[in-house]
């Protein structure tokens, strides 16, 4: 008997963005450039970097890794902040292992209309507070989000868990998401642009559930976070309608038994955390992995980039121009 699930993989999903990305791309006269910052000896990293490059080049952009030694990695993004050539910064991380202050002190030296992955405080605060333009009212500027994280919300828009007949900002109203990961990089971001959306998210992690929602009707504007004391990873899953997880351990897995019928199942970790076998039995969709989504959001990011770099260029130009007619009119 055939499996009722479906396996849905992440360059068909891919697909539909680079679409999107070309079209954008037709649009300009220039190659917008991506410079990548390297300064580890990660091999992580370092696929990650190639494969950044080969997306890039394949897809019509221009991209110059750098490779960098950890004393040198601040002045060589300084300079990339100010050279016009550059239109986007990523900073492959770890850098300090060590010390994860570092690496966020290095995250905040990208400048913000450069930061592609969506890492520097103001963009961080408008994705937790539910503020999705940097230009209010006007609203011609989008907030970057972070990759990763952006990427999931990208497959569950394909597979149609956002309904498109709710308002937009709501279109996660009434379904139960539980997220196994709650990394700053990934699992907590990630939580809270499902709760933002109007869904009620179940954050596991390895310590305990916290609960984030825009509260009962979603009247809330943004996500508050509740402790959910004594729950288990075992409570959330027989009635959530969506599974994501993002559990680095190759010895971690879910038990598919408590996954509900016809439920979503989303894994972004580099380990399986799913039985491919058992979870197909239970789940509507289950997508394997969604690394190639994640750097065509990279690439959708990008180009969000240029864009308000040149809302930025008109703004300014009239700001100027007002400025000299008022001088003008008073002399």
């Amino acid at each position: 008997m055939a499996q009722p699930g479906k396996v849905i993989l992440a360059g068909t999903i891919a697909k539909g963005l680079l679409a999107e990305v070309a079209e954008g791309l037709s649009k300009l006269s220039f190659k917008p450039k991506l410079v990548g910052f390297l300064a580890n000896e990660d091999p992580a990293a370092k696929v990650y970097a190639d494969y950044s490059a080969k997306t890039c080049v394949e897809n019509g952009f221009e991209f110059d890794l750098r490779k960098v030694s950890k004393e040198d990695i601040e002045e060589a993004i300084l300079a990339a902040n100010i050279d016009d050539s550059v239109h986007g910064i990523i900073v492959y991380y770890p850098i300090f292992p060590r010390s994860s202050r570092q690496d966020q002190y290095i995250q905040q030296l990208v400048a913000l209309d450069k930061d592609v992955e969506g890492l520097s405080h103001k963009y961080i605060f408008n994705m937790y507070q539910n503020i999705r333009f940097l230009d209010p009212p006007t609203n011609k500027q989008k907030s970057i989000l972070p990759c990763t994280p952006l990427a999931v919300v990208k497959v569950l828009e394909y597979l149609q868990i956002y309904n498109p007949a709710l308002p937009y900002g709501n279109r996660l109203f009434g379904r139960t998401i539980t997220v196994i990961n709650r990394s700053e990089v990934v699992g907590r971001p990630l939580a809270a642009l499902l709760a933002n959306d109007g869904a009620k998210v179940y954050s596991v992690d390895i310590n305990d559930v916290q609960l984030f929602t825009r509260g009962r009707g979603i009247k809330n504007h943004k996500h508050e976070v509740h402790e959910q004391e004594g729950w288990t990873v075992e409570k959330c899953l027989p009635f959530s309608d969506v599974v994501i997880s993002g559990v680095p351990g190759s010895s971690y897995k879910i038990d598919t038994n408590l996954i509900r019928d016809g439920a979503t199942c989303i894994n972004f970790s580099s380990e399986k955390n799913f039985d491919a076998t058992t979870v197909k039995e239970q789940a509507s969709f289950y997508v394997p992995a969604i690394g190639k989504v994640t750097i065509s959001v990279l690439l959708r990011n990008l180009l969000r980039l240029v864009h308000n770099q040149e809302e930025s260029r008109v703004k300014a130009a009239t700001k100027n121009h007002v400025e000299a007619e008022l001088k003008s009119s008073e002399g």
